[in-house]
């Protein structure tokens, strides 16, 4: 409970805090490719329960909904949005699902609905039943460069010993990461 109090005040916070870059980042993709500004994808949540989940919209309009992983990038994402991606700023909508609380700031990532040997892979290890995150444990050692094993390891070692200083080391470690686009394909 109290965990969720910090967690909804501090994404309240940072909504407001950062409704300056919204509106910047919206602009740009409006004269970049139009609407829709906003990409809503249809994710598997805690308990794998669906939940639509935002993301400012960096790819062109008939993109696949695929994960990353699987396109080829210099097919489908805007070229004047790369650095939205590069450092991860598509992501900040997802405070929204924090607000509204079927996500949290770390926990594995969710997983898009047509991702079925990563939610079988997570049913097995009972990793399905933690609520999904913007960062995870998962992100700080790999992020796109591992394997479906390596994330699920990596997402059941963080439920197992999940704590306070695990966070903070998470947290800090994500920013380090986005800062220096470690790991990211796109």
């Amino acid at each position: 409970m109290i965990q969720r109090i910090f967690e909804l005040a501090l994404a309240i916070l940072l909504m407001i805090l950062l409704i300056p870059l919204f509106i910047i980042i919206s602009i740009f993709i409006l004269l970049s490719d139009g609407f829709p500004i906003i990409f809503w994808s249809k994710r598997y949540g805690k308990n794998n329960i669906f939940f639509m989940m935002p993301k400012f919209r960096t790819m062109k309009k008939n993109t696949p909904n695929l994960a990353t992983h699987l396109l080829n990038d210099k097919d489908h994402i805007i070229n004047s949005l790369r650095f939205i991606r590069k450092y991860s700023i598509d992501e900040i909508p997802q405070i929204y699902n924090i607000i509204i609380g079927n996500m949290t700031f770390i926990g594995p990532r969710p997983a898009l609905f047509n991702q079925s040997d990563l939610i079988k892979m997570r049913v097995k290890l009972n990793i399905h039943k933690m609520k999904p995150g913007i960062t995870g444990y998962a992100q700080i050692n790999g992020r796109d460069q591992i394997s479906l094993d390596e994330k699920v390891k990596l997402e059941s070692y963080y439920m197992e010993n999940k704590n306070i200083l695990i966070n903070i080391k998470i947290i800090y470690l994500t920013i380090i990461k986005v800062i220096k686009k470690d790991n990211i394909k796109h």
